[in-house]
């Protein structure tokens, strides 16, 4: 979907592209997906719009049906793509949770730079990103979602999230569409 409006206050925050998310077998090709969000934070970068760079760094605690694996140990795993080519000026958050705004200062970051709008890309759409939008919805920032430019580790996970989740609380559109309105 075309985009509305790419706010002048819009940073790009790419979620969890890290050497041990990026290895899990995903529905859509990591390297496609990591090509795209790298595109994106390239030209966010060229306007001068912020990009924030998300790692996880830590798992949750509590317990779950599903079983929980213990959190890797090699620091390889946390450490963010290369081709994302990290800028100097690039804001980094650590994550412990799903989500990139608990238990991090993401939120006082953005609103130190007067951040109004936050486009979301990367790994996995129903956990990092759908956590991340619902977040960010919720304390008042316009969420755009890059459908094309994210992908899940669950197809249908991944499709409910972005028919269900994503039209409820932002608006979706894909990376061609994004750099358009990025110039």
């Amino acid at each position: 979907m075309p985009l509305s409006q790419l706010e002048k206050n819009a940073a790009l925050v790419v979620i969890d592209l890290q050497h041990g998310i990026v290895a899990l077998p995903t529905v859509h090709p990591s390297a496609d997906i990591v090509a795209k969000c790298a595109a994106l934070a390239r030209a966010f970068r060229a306007k001068r719009h912020p990009v924030v760079l998300v790692n996880v760094v830590e798992a949750a605690p509590g317990r779950t049906d599903a079983p929980k694996h213990p959190f890797p140990t090699d620091p390889r795993f946390a450490e963010l793509v290369p081709e994302l080519e990290a800028a100097p000026s690039d804001m980094r958050v650590s994550k412990q949770r799903w989500g990139a705004f608990q238990t991090t200062d993401l939120d006082a970051q953005l609103r130190a730079k007067g951040i109004t709008q936050i486009v979301l890309v990367g790994i996995a759409t129903s956990i990092g990103i759908e956590s991340t939008a619902r977040y960010a919805s919720e304390l008042g920032y316009d969420v755009v979602l890059v459908t094309d430019a994210m992908t899940d580790l669950v197809a249908s996970a991944h499709e409910n999230s972005i028919n269900t989740i994503f039209p409820r609380i932002g608006e979706t559109t894909s990376t061609d569409e994004l750099l358009k309105a990025v110039g």
